[in-house]
């Protein structure tokens, strides 16, 4: 067996061990209990398929190739870089922040997808019209992730503060796409006998490319922020299926395999926030989603009635029951160490503790479980939606940190509102609610929070922190006063 035969005999066996890793890596991604051990294995698996692929070396006659062993050089430099860099980013960026890092990661994957087809189309060989066609889906697709991930980027860290529209966006929107696909058209006929070309082949792949990312900006552009954890996932398909197509383009199971793993994986999280926001699929792809309403909402009856953070300390510490509803305002204050320090002590008075988290709570999926698992709070004192809605009713107290749109009563009420028809967590049937927020500000929906001037709501403001270091310091002084 020779040295080029045994090299592919490994990196065979290294892809199928990188994709089990993958898929398992992925399967204990399911549970907050085995999140982090997922993340683990998933990252051996990618090591591995990385390392098996510098073993290509041997299959190559690099005498013929000379530049094959700068590439090796260049490749081992970038991935010392790009390590480090990621390695540093995810010790240093704050949880406020993780949002904007995975839109940024994204858009990573789907430009390292991009970049992988923009060398299979600028190659000296012409593939077949199936492989061809595939290449170019899997740019489009990649393009389209990176220039998309960028600008959700740009709204996640208020570089773009509002949505951005032109008049008739949509029109133009479908131009860009029916033009990019027209494009990649022309380049299957050129490059299977078509004549009439009017451009070099280098020079259109460069237009299709550059109208790709045209198109993912200006479809990312309009839509608003209450829409990014939408938005997010989408991309996160995007950018697994243009890594699969691409590894299939070059024969690599590990990438075919990873891509349709997270393809899949970041469509079924789309449905479910599509679902959680009450929007089909289509909506969300093909129409301005997360745009001001056009309709008069209905007007709110009631006051606001703000109260002190001791009181609604107090309040909590001689309450049997308390649901609490942690939303972005909780980690942009970095206050859930605070937050469970307070729980605890109204556990140790009897007080009955639960969380109640929105599937599109925070700026990205799954965002107030991993603040909250950062904080070490219990897992099992952690519920979605629909496992705990029906216990609002039932319960003393409703504490709502930071959260705005997901708690607004008019989803169920006010059919001239944005958010109509989106499943809420039932706060305002709690017997007593209060509400955290550093002022009177709206949502991301830009719409006043009819939970707010309910009879039973308290506001009260400041710092998520600062209230609940109020709130501890209120409960202690009464553990004090009783000792006394």
């Amino acid at each position: 067996m020779t040295l080029a035969n045994i090299a592919l005999l490994i990196i065979g066996t290294a892809d199928l061990a990188a994709a089990f890793l993958f898929m398992y890596g992925l399967k204990r991604m399911s549970s907050p209990v085995t999140a982090p051990s997922g993340i683990f294995v998933a990252g051996i698996g990618m090591l591995v398929a990385i390392l098996a692929s510098f073993l290509y070396v041997f299959d190559i006659d690099v005498a013929a190739k000379p530049f094959l062993m700068t590439n090796v050089g260049l490749g081992i430099v970038a991935l010392v870089a790009g390590g480090g860099i990621a390695w540093w980013g995810g010790k240093k960026v704050p949880m406020t922040a993780m949002p904007q890092m995975v839109a940024l990661y994204n858009g990573m994957g789907g430009g390292a997808a991009g970049a992988i087809a923009a060398v299979e189309l600028f190659g000296t060989k012409t593939p077949a019209i199936t492989e061809l066609v595939v290449t170019l889906l899997g740019a489009l697709i990649g393009a389209i992730s990176l220039s998309g991930s960028l600008i959700a980027w740009a709204k996640l860290e208020g570089v773009i503060s509002k949505p951005l529209r032109v008049k008739s966006q949509q029109v133009v929107n479908l131009l860009v796409l029916v033009g990019t696909v027209t494009i990649g058209g022309y380049l299957v006929y050129l490059a299977h006998g078509g004549a009439h070309q009017f451009l070099p082949t280098p020079a259109i792949i460069y237009i299709f490319f550059a109208c790709a990312l045209i198109y993912g900006i200006l479809m990312t552009l309009p839509i608003g922020g209450a829409d990014m954890p939408v938005v997010i996932s989408i991309y996160n398909a995007a950018t697994g299926l243009a890594v699969g197509l691409e590894g299939f383009v070059i024969g690599n199971p590990a990438l075919m395999i990873a891509g349709m793993v997270v393809g899949a994986a970041g469509t079924l999280l789309t449905l479910l926030m599509a679902r959680a926001m009450n929007r089909s699929v289509e909506n969300v792809l093909f129409t301005n989603f997360g745009g001001p309403s056009k309709h008069k909402h209905g007007r709110i009856k009631g006051s606001l009635k703000p109260t002190g953070a001791a009181d609604a300390g107090i309040f909590m510490r001689y309450a049997k029951s308390v649901i609490i509803v942690p939303g972005y305002g909780l980690a942009a204050a970095q206050a859930q160490q605070k937050l469970y320090e307070f729980v605890k002590l109204i556990q140790a008075a009897g007080v009955s503790v639960k969380f109640a988290i929105h599937p599109v709570a925070g700026r990205m999926p799954g965002q107030m479980d991993v603040l909250l698992a950062e904080a070490g709070v219990p897992y099992d004192l952690i519920f979605q939606l629909d496992d705990i809605n029906e216990e609002f009713e039932s319960t003393d107290v409703a504490l709502v940190i930071g959260a705005n749109d997901v708690v607004n009563p008019a989803a169920r009420s006010d059919k001239s509102s944005p958010i109509f028809g989106m499943p809420i967590l039932n706060a305002d049937q709690a017997k007593q609610v209060y509400v955290v927020k550093r002022g009177e500000g709206k949502g991301y929906a830009g719409i006043v929070n009819a939970l707010f001037y309910a009879d039973n709501c308290n506001m009260v403001y400041g710092d998520a922190a600062a209230v609940l270091a109020q709130m501890i310091e209120a409960v202690r002084g009464l553990a004090t006063k009783a000792a006394a």
